[in-house]
């Protein structure tokens, strides 16, 4: 007997055209992983996560970065990862969306330059769409990171790279279900400073589609700072394009991810947030959640899931100087007096922590407590030694329970100092410390005899902060080498006669014009890193090809290749990984056959992508001072020397609650492109957008919108 086929329903019309997202950004997978209470805590509720995804039945996951806490992540933690993504994202279930833009383009740095569930040989039920953050992001001579590794896998669909370091042109990835369209932008993380400049030169241009281009919902992903750490260590959301309706920002661990309406730029921020507690921070401190995001055209729903795998995190602050009918600091027990005291508040926290626990028993057992404590007022800390061995049985962080700090205090300064000659500095740049401006205090407050006289600060404090995070062991030196090569050319061409006091008046003119022009400093960095690189990799290459033999002849040079290359014994570091160069680098993919599953909508032409190549400059053999090098400039004519391409590096840096409901829209954009970036955008009235708090137990109307004011 045939079943009579039942008409199609506006309920299920609607669920067709609606997208289902889970959202959810910073899990730091790895974090700890060695700390025995600990250790799990980013693997299980990873896999929450995932089955969070699963049973909601998304069509796809959504990652801001920083998927893992290491650039180079462990053995455990890679196996964890592909482990839990080949368990939840593996299926037969039918992708319901489609991909209309150019693969080739959105993911054109893999190997495989089309989404996952469009491969023959793989079948994904949930895609993973991911951007990378600071902590993964790519490093070494390959530019490779641990998403690209997923991506070969066909795990994750790793998308937001910038192919360019002049000029970032963000290509959407366009999605539709249905009537709905989707216009996903990302952009993974760049440093803050220099991303913050590109956009201030208007050097950051997002591209849009080019057929009707405000019936699209546009969503952009984005993983940098959002507070304020300086002056330009962040970016400011009226440097987005207003045309956005919904921005997921990554990087900031404080969850608030109910969207908040910016008022100038008329669009709404979502900061979901970390899934895990990677420091003892008030802001860490508040609930984790992720969101079920659900897109209907140009109308928007973000459901709040809380985590229910999270360890408790419990924090909270006590000023001794605030309880004087306790405390006295010229009594002889007060130490033991403050001693008792932290003791009651980690019991009544312990307590609180008793009180609400969930009943799911993956939920850890002990607590993260964190007791900070000012001191200031002529108090002394007790040993925290004693006190934290009380606890090591009931409390996840038993070493660093408390956290002793006092405000420095205000001394008389003698009358005699000039106070003109200190720097007033904000409050907020104080807070941090980076080691390019470390390098520029100290050679700006130095004595003369110690100033720089070939290298600027700026160039300097960079290769520093290349050293000590990427792991860049030559890039110090090959600055060095570089800026001393460019140095004497330049003499040379101008035919400074062959006197110290000359030179020395050349080299201090060429290096203040240098020090006034930013952008050819930072060419002349990215520079002299890139010829680091191609240096390891070099050796790295020949380490590799050479027989025994003539590794017993050149011991100097095998010795300098071991040095070079990865090894178990160095120190761990979160900075960047060494590449390490096997062969030529200039291979080119295979085109992509016609012939695809298409499950969601197939594309059938082929496509390729351009491999990238790096060509090793050359390094000298010997370092020649200037005068050495002006001497022989008289033995022989000057050179001209070919002008080197180059290619940038990346560096670091880390830091309600209902369902709402609203209806932004798309408003005018007077730097919008179309997907060839040639078309503008034509000019129209705006539409409005609203926002409408609605309950969770309101399923029958999920999507809301109000009417407001036109923008002015």
């Amino acid at each position: 007997m045939i079943a009579e086929m039942r008409p199609a329903t506006s309920t299920d019309e609607e669920e067709n055209a609606t997208f289902k997202i889970l959202v959810a950004t910073d899990i730091h997978l790895g974090y700890l992983e060695k700390d025995a209470a600990r250790g799990n805590d980013t693997f299980v509720t990873f896999d929450e996560i995932l089955k969070l995804a699963q049973d909601n039945e998304v069509d796809f996951l959504l990652l801001g970065g920083d998927l893992f806490h290491e650039n180079k992540p462990s053995r455990k933690t890679l196996h964890t990862c592909l482990e839990l993504l080949r368990k939840y994202c593996m299926g037969d279930r039918p992708i319901q969306f489609e991909i209309l833009s150019d693969q080739s383009v959105n993911f054109g740095f893999s190997k495989f330059p089309w989404v996952n569930y469009q491969d023959d040989n793989l079948n994904i039920s949930i895609p993973v769409f991911s951007i990378h953050g600071n902590h993964d992001d790519p490093t070494g001579a390959d530019a490779l990171c641990a998403l690209d590794i997923l991506s070969c896998a066909g795990l994750v669909n790793h998308f937001g790279r910038s192919p360019s370091v002049e000029k970032i042109d963000i290509s959407p990835v366009l999605l539709q279900k249905g009537s709905s369209k989707i216009a996903l932008y990302g952009l993974g993380s760049i440093p803050d400073e220099r991303l913050h400049r590109m956009f201030v030169n208007k050097q950051v241009t997002m591209l849009r589609p080019k057929e009707d281009e405000d019936s699209w919902f546009n969503l952009f992903v984005i993983h940098q700072n959002r507070s304020k750490h300086g002056a330009t260590n962040y970016i400011p959301e009226q440097f987005l394009d207003d045309f956005i309706d919904l921005v997921i920002w990554g990087h900031e661990h404080e969850c608030k991810i109910a969207p908040a309406r910016n008022e100038r730029q008329l669009f709404y921020v979502s900061q979901p947030g970390s899934s895990v507690v990677t420091s003892l921070s008030p802001g860490e401190a508040a609930k984790k959640h992720v969101g079920l995001l659900r897109i209907k055209g140009k109308k928007m729903n973000m459901q709040k899931i809380p985590l229910q795998t999270v360890r408790p995190f419990y924090i909270e602050d006590i000023v001794l100087a605030d309880h004087p009918d306790i405390f006295n600091p010229d009594n002889p027990k007060v130490t033991q007096a403050i001693q008792a005291f932290c003791m009651e508040k980690v019991e009544a926290m312990l307590d609180n922590s008793e009180r609400d626990r969930l009943d799911n028993p993956r939920q850890p057992d002990k607590p993260l407590i964190r007791l900070r404590v000012d001191y200031s007022g002529g108090f002394e800390p007790f040993n925290i030694v004693r006190f934290s061995q009380k606890f090591m049985d009931r409390i996840a962080n038993p070493k660093d329970i408390i956290h002793f700090f006092r405000h420095r205090e205000q001394k008389e300064k003698n009358d005699e100092i000039n106070f003109g000659k200190l720097v007033h500095k904000p409050a907020s740049e104080t807070t941090t410390l980076r080691v390019e401006d470390l390098v520029k205090q100290y050679f700006q407050t130095a004595e003369k005899k110690v100033q720089l006289s070939l290298l600027t600060e700026r160039g300097m404090g960079e290769a520093v902060q290349e050293f000590v995070d990427k792991e860049e062991k030559d890039a110090i030196e090959e600055l060095v080498k570089f800026q001393l090569e460019k140095t004497q050319r330049f003499l040379k061409e101008r035919h400074t006669d062959a006197e110290e006091t000359k030179i020395d008046e050349e080299v201090q003119r060429f290096r203040e014009s240098r020090r006034k022009n930013t952008m050819e400093e930072d060419e002349e960095v990215r520079e002299a890193l890139n010829r680091a690189k191609a240096h390891r990799s070099q050796g790295a290459y020949h380490a590799s090809v050479s027989s025994d033999d003539d590794l017993m002849d050149v011991a100097a040079s095998g010795q300098r290749a071991n040095d070079d290359s990865d090894d178990d014994d160095l120190p761990p570091s979160r900075g960047r990984g060494r590449g390490r160069a096997r062969g030529g680098k200039g291979q080119n993919a295979a085109a992509r056959g016609a012939s695809r599953r298409g499950r969601g909508g197939g594309i059938g032409q082929d496509q390729m992508i351009s491999s990238r190549t790096y060509k090793s400059a050359p390094v000298p053999t010997k370092n020649m001072s200037i005068m050495d090098a002006f001497k022989s400039s008289r033995q022989q004519p000057p050179r001209n020397m070919p002008v080197k391409s180059y290619s940038e590096v990346i560096e670091d840096d880390d830091s309600d609650l209902e369902e709402v409901s609203f209806t932004p829209s798309s408003t005018a954009n007077p730097r919008s492109f179309g997907a060839s970036a040639s078309s503008k955008r034509s000019s129209q009235s705006l539409a409005s957008k609203g926002v409408d708090f609605e309950s969770d137990e309101d399923d029958s109307e999920l999507f809301k919108s109000t009417s407001r004011r036109s923008r002015r």
